[in-house]
């Protein structure tokens, strides 16, 4: 009896050093993001703000799915894009359509992966192997993210006008709006990172922009997605860059990951 007590007081104190040094870990990282956060430049700080605004607006949306304001408006919207009285015929030159289908490709899964493989194959000859990563996770877990997202919430597709593209998938969020997002704005900040000169960032930043609005614009016009499908898929995909984006900030502060993008 004696013998077990001591076993059992030996392995007390193993235990609450383990406990000790995994608060201290715990300590030690908090304040480390503390200072980093307190060190930023005011992009950082717009950034945590733009991501907590982002997710305000996706929180909101998602609980007046089937809310019929939310359904009358995305209806109501859909139907200003068609010509009155022909739902299968939308609004604008007939050329339109055809640059609708084409721009809304460069949303589509085989588009973006290419860029994702194309771009992380770049990074890797020029050694910038933490900037590849930062591309390769952002892509990958934005996919997945979406996947989850879609089967969770269920949506449907639209069916006030006629699609004018081939859809499968579930319509909540729009998986083309979050991926450009995510895609897009991930590598125009990257490239903004590696410019030199402040008009050429904000070139290249303007342009990842232009790139996802026109992106989920074009699902609307489609008539695929609601538009507040599209304005989720941006919130999402917005928030998950600029996360990604934050992470490795923080990494480069940590001295993970230098300047250049190197490990």
């Amino acid at each position: 009896m004696t013998d077990l007590q001591v076993g059992r007081s030996s392995r007390r104190p193993r235990h609450s050093r383990h406990l000790r040094q995994a608060m201290q870990l715990v300590r030690d990282a908090a304040g480390t993001g503390a200072r980093w956060l307190a060190r930023q430049e005011a992009a950082v700080l717009v950034a945590v703000l733009v991501v907590l605004l982002a997710l305000f607006g996706f929180v909101k949306i998602a609980e007046e799915l089937g809310e019929s304001e939310l359904a009358k408006l995305d209806e109501w919207l859909l139907e200003l894009l068609r010509v009155p009285g022909q739902p299968h015929v939308p609004i604008g030159p007939p050329w339109l359509m055809e640059a609708a289908q084409d721009i809304t490709a460069l949303g589509g899964r085989t588009m973006l992966l290419a860029v994702t493989v194309f771009a992380t194959g770049y990074l890797a000859l020029e050694r910038k192997y933490g900037a590849m990563w930062l591309v390769a996770i952002a892509a990958g877990g934005g996919g997945l993210l979406s996947t989850m997202m879609k089967q969770l919430f269920g949506r449907g597709r639209p069916d006030a006008v006629p699609h004018l593209v081939a859809v499968t998938s579930p319509s909540f969020p729009s998986g083309h709006s979050m991926l450009a997002a995510i895609m897009y704005l991930t590598l125009g900040a990257l490239l903004a990172r590696f410019a030199a000169r402040r008009r050429t960032k904000v070139y290249l930043l303007t342009v990842a922009l232009f790139a996802t609005f026109v992106v989920g614009s074009s699902r609307v016009y489609l008539g695929v997605h609601y538009p507040s499908d599209v304005v989720v898929g941006w919130c999402a995909g917005l928030v998950w860059a600029l996360i990604c984006w934050l992470v490795a900030r923080y990494l480069q502060y940590r001295g993970t990951v230098d300047r250049s993008g190197r490990v």
